[in-house]
């Protein structure tokens, strides 16, 4: 006989059988929207709240932090310093490689994974295109275009972005059997430029060359590979950076 005769069919259930059943299919019920509310609430939420800043770091090795462990990375360091200062903000989004120059830069760029906006934005860019022999002139219309990339990253708003300077690596042991005189005139020669532009388009600029200089008083300042900074360094560059940072944000 098909099953659904035989429900039919079947002897109805007596009106006592039929309350207690369907109190145990409340009872019941109750116990599963309890443990679904409970479930609710004990799963973290890893999507990034609505009202946090959101931070774009562009750059080279010394953005994605080359030979330093992630939390070492002087823009996560400086989201670190931001949140220990009331500021919410996201992890930053880093587009940067090691060794990239300004062209390099565009295009990596043009096929990152990236929002279409940021509350703020970083620019570092230009060591090699010091470091391959590319002149200070030659580098200004690209260190131009990528600043206007970045106002437009921070939603047309200049005062949302700033210029880091260009370290002087003629200052590690890297360089040691190097012309370090001339190193330092050049890293000056694109550092005027990055100043210059930054200027003309109204973004702040902040000076770490100075502290970059630093290291060979101090060698804790440079990463093992002997080249790059270290985790050291990057905080000297965040306590620079930080405070102004966080009267932009929070004034």
């Amino acid at each position: 006989m098909p099953f659904h005769i035989q429900n039919l069919k079947m002897k109805k259930q007596t009106p006592g059988k039929s309350f207690v059943f369907l109190c145990l299919i409340l009872f019941s019920g109750l116990i599963f929207e309890s443990c679904t509310k409970q479930m609710m609430i004990d799963i973290p939420n890893d999507q990034p709240e609505d009202n946090q800043f959101t931070y774009l770091a562009l750059g080279d090795s010394y953005t994605i932090g080359e030979s330093v462990a992630y939390p070492e990375r002087w823009p996560v360091q400086l989201r670190t310093y931001l949140l220990n200062q009331e500021v919410d903000m996201q992890e930053p989004r880093i587009i940067a490689k090691t060794g990239w120059t300004t062209d390099e830069l565009k295009a990596g760029i043009q096929t990152a994974d990236h929002d279409p906006t940021y509350d703020l934005v970083s620019l570092l860019i230009g060591v090699n295109n010091q470091y391959r022999g590319r002149t200070a002139e030659q580098f200004r219309p690209e260190f131009a275009e990528l600043l206007r990339t970045s106002i437009g990253f921070a939603g047309g708003n200049p005062t949302r972005v700033f210029v880091v300077s260009i370290p002087d690596w003629g200052a590690t042991p890297f360089a040691n059997n190097r012309d370090k005189a001339k190193i330092a005139k050049e890293i000056d020669q694109f550092n005027a430029v990055c100043k210059q532009e930054a200027d003309k388009a109204g973004v702040r600029y902040f000076d770490i060359t100075a502290i970059s200089r630093k290291a060979p008083q101090d060698p804790a300042l440079i990463a093992s590979d002997g080249l790059h900074p270290s985790g050291k360094m990057y905080a000297e560059w965040v306590q620079l950076i930080g405070p102004e940072i966080k009267k932009l944000l929070k004034p």
